[in-house]
């Protein structure tokens, strides 16, 4: 998975047709928790792009999007915010299946 570099990829990817991203940090316990089936979601929905977002080094992007917990998924395409899985809870894979299908 990319990771975001810089706010100025932020708003090109948001353009994009299909992109979703994952805000995530290192210290976060339920991130390490998904990250073992990140690789399966990545080629079962090979039609979005994802992008990690590490929450600290992009904080100010994260209270303007509302992100404040994590992991936490925000889906956008052609400059328009599609579906958010929002919120502190740990995230199942069915979960996040869930909400990539609720996408389309």
């Amino acid at each position: 998975m990319k990771k975001l570099e810089s706010l100025e990829q932020f708003e090109q990817l948001t353009q994009e047709e299909r992109v979703i991203f994952l805000f995530t940090a290192d210290w976060c316990p339920d991130c390490r928790v998904i990250e073992p089936f990140l690789p399966t979601l990545e080629t079962e929905f090979a039609e979005y792009e994802f992008i990690s977002v590490d929450r600290d080094e992009f904080i100010d992007l994260c209270s303007q999007l509302d992100i404040f917990g994590i992991p936490s998924f925000v889906a956008f395409g052609e400059g328009t915010e599609k579906g958010r899985l929002v919120s502190k809870n740990r995230k199942t894979k069915e979960e996040i299946e869930e909400f990539i299908n609720s996408l389309t």
